[in-house]
């Protein structure tokens, strides 16, 4: 097990983190991610979509700690699980559960989203959401395209 490199969260923080993410691991596949992103893109928003890509990608690149990797399998799984805390069809609330779970995980694996996972989850974004360009050529899409800590709540 690695060591805690996390400033700001306590061992018995880390902890919990793990124990929850890891009873949801068990709902992650790929396919179910991809049904469940092209299935409820607009409705989830941007921003959830943005932080589950970020995490998809970085789950994806072989930087990333194993660690990580299973904080983010059992953050992907809560997203994918069919009956969360909020359900998924309340519009307009129902992705807030989902985002939460997203955004503690990509606070928790910041080191393992690089510039390249940034990209990517950026480029798909930009197809999804149908990313258009300003003037200077700079993407329109309402997610930032900052560092990892900038995904911001729905």
């Amino acid at each position: 097990m690695e060591a805690n490199t996390k400033p700001g969260l306590s061992p018995e923080q880390e902890k919990a983190i793990g124990e929850n993410m890891t009873k949801y691991e068990k709902h992650y596949s790929e396919e179910g991610f991809w049904t469940k992103i092209r299935k409820y893109a607009k409705q989830a928003g941007e921003v959830v979509v943005h932080a589950g890509l970020l995490l998809y990608y970085a789950l994806k690149s072989p930087k990333t700690p194993t660690r990580s990797k299973m904080q983010i399998y059992g953050a992907l799984g809560y997203l994918i699980l069919p009956v969360d805390l909020i359900p998924d069809f309340i519009l307009g609330m129902g992705f807030l559960d989902d985002w939460g779970a997203l955004a503690l995980a990509v606070k928790s694996v910041s080191e393992a989203i690089d510039d390249d996972v940034k990209r990517q989850a950026k480029e798909k974004v930009d197809d999804l959401f149908g990313g258009v360009e300003d003037e200077g050529g700079q993407s329109k899409s309402t997610v930032l395209s900052g560092g990892a800590q900038e995904v911001r709540q729905p």
